[in-house]
């Protein structure tokens, strides 16, 4: 083999070489972006599920404050209605006792 064949094959063999190191380079650069890319998406996702989560909470919490003031008014009505029926047989009630205890 001529000298000429033997440098153009060892030229060949480092130009190989180089193509497959800047190749693994740009390799590792293509998984760095993708991973940092990835990552972000994930914070991104996690940032707004924080933010739907918050919202969720402050919905919630106006509706079980609106339905608990219902309630309460509910429950002063019928509170007010069972005194209003208690009142009369109370009277009748004491009235009865204090006739009973008189008699004996």
């Amino acid at each position: 083999m001529s000298f000429e064949a033997i440098n153009s094959v060892i030229e060949a063999e480092a130009a190989a070489k180089a193509a497959l190191a800047a190749a693994e380079v740009k390799a590792r650069q293509i998984v760095s972006d993708a991973e940092a890319e990835g990552k972000a998406a994930v914070e991104a996702a996690a940032a707004r599920a924080e933010s739907e989560l918050r919202e969720l909470r402050r919905r919630t919490e106006e509706r079980s404050a609106v339905e608990s003031r219902e309630l309460e008014e509910t429950l002063q009505g019928r509170r007010a209605e069972l005194r209003a029926q208690a009142e009369p047989k109370l009277r009748e009630a004491a009235a009865l006792i204090v006739e009973r205890i008189v008699k004996n």
